[in-house]
């Protein structure tokens, strides 16, 4: 039997929190109710009160409970993103998502012994660079961008000690996180100062004869016919016309599911298996960390995983295996 692979869940809120480690997260990520962390939406996150007592909640269960300060401060505010490692720390945090090049080096100064991962927005993607991060800023592990291969991942566990968490449900950003602009071209928000992709106060939808019209800050993304699912309108996965083709250019409108890729990803010096879905429901939560809880406990035991089940969670009712099998870059 080999030690389970940790599994690192979301929780956009205090419910979500408690159902993820009831379901069986080893690890639970969150973040504070401003800015300061990648999924700003209208009625999610925490706060400082509320993380108190989800800290409290995890620990008190034996999981653990990880803080994403993980977009980029703006010039002259950078004291909101300082604080919210400070409360972090001081809630009871067990680590630290950051991304920022000053913060990571404010923390590692002001908070040395508060442990930090790399967050993906960072787009950390080859060995030399994610030692870098752990020479100058004690960066203890990196999670991976979605862009790479099973082997590419193999390649970088082999040059770095430093640990590796990669994604294996949820939404799938066809980008380098934090280097997409598309987002901000159409909405004015940025996902990686502001928090917020596509952000719902943007998003119209409207009934126009036999379709449904997804618009996002006013530039048409789909139209669906009446029988077919209508996906959230984000601009990578939208329909475009460009050289005579017409449909999906950068990526279909699906979520990644990585399950049955679960023994490759340990064999390829995987740390953590880290799920997707802050902005989701209670429910989503709950049901997807029970199946992942399932298949890294089943892999621990040398038993093969079992299919997860989990496509009527998904983005468009369909799934794929995103990069990690190259089938789409």
């Amino acid at each position: 039997m080999s030690a389970p692979l940790e599994l690192v869940c979301p929780a956009g809120t205090p419910a979500a929190l408690r159902s993820a480690v009831k379901a069986g997260a080893h690890t639970v990520y969150c973040g504070f109710a401003d800015e300061t962390n990648a999924r700003n939406f209208p009625g999610l996150n925490f706060s400082r009160a509320e993380m108190e007592e989800a800290i409290a909640f995890a620990h008190g269960r034996g999981a653990k409970v990880f803080v994403a300060v993980n977009t980029f401060p703006r010039a002259g505010a950078e004291r909101l993103w300082r604080a919210a490692v400070s409360d972090a720390q001081a809630l009871g945090a067990d680590a630290v998502i950051l991304a920022d090049l000053g913060l990571l080096d404010h923390t590692a100064r002001a908070h040395p012994d508060l442990r930090i991962h790399l967050s993906v927005q960072a787009a950390a993607a080859n060995a030399d660079a994610i030692e870098v991060y752990a020479r100058e800023f004690g960066v203890k592990r990196v999670v991976l961008p979605r862009v790479l291969t099973v082997q590419e991942i193999a390649a970088i566990n082999r040059d770095t000690k430093v640990e590796t968490e990669v994604f294996v449900f949820g939404g799938l950003c066809v980008m380098a996180e934090g280097r997409c602009s598309l987002s901000s071209y159409a909405t004015g928000q940025s996902p990686n100062m502001n928090g917020v992709c596509s952000p719902a106060s943007h998003v119209e939808y409207r009934q126009e004869g036999d379709a449904l019209v997804a618009r996002l800050g006013g530039f048409l993304i789909h139209r669906s016919p009446a029988d077919a699912p209508a996906p959230y309108p984000t601009l990578c996965k939208g329909r475009f016309s460009a050289g005579g083709v017409e449909g999906h250019l950068f990526e279909d409108p699906v979520s990644l599911d990585a399950a049955n890729l679960i023994p490759l990803l340990a064999d390829a010096g995987v740390r953590a298996l880290k799920i997707e879905g802050r902005q989701r429901s209670r429910a989503y939560t709950e049901a997807v960390v029970r199946s992942f809880r399932r298949a890294v406990d089943a892999h621990a035991r040398g038993l093969p995983i079992e299919a997860a089940g989990l496509a009527a969670l998904s983005e468009g009712q369909e799934t794929t295996a995103g990069a990690y099998r190259k089938t789409w870059r």
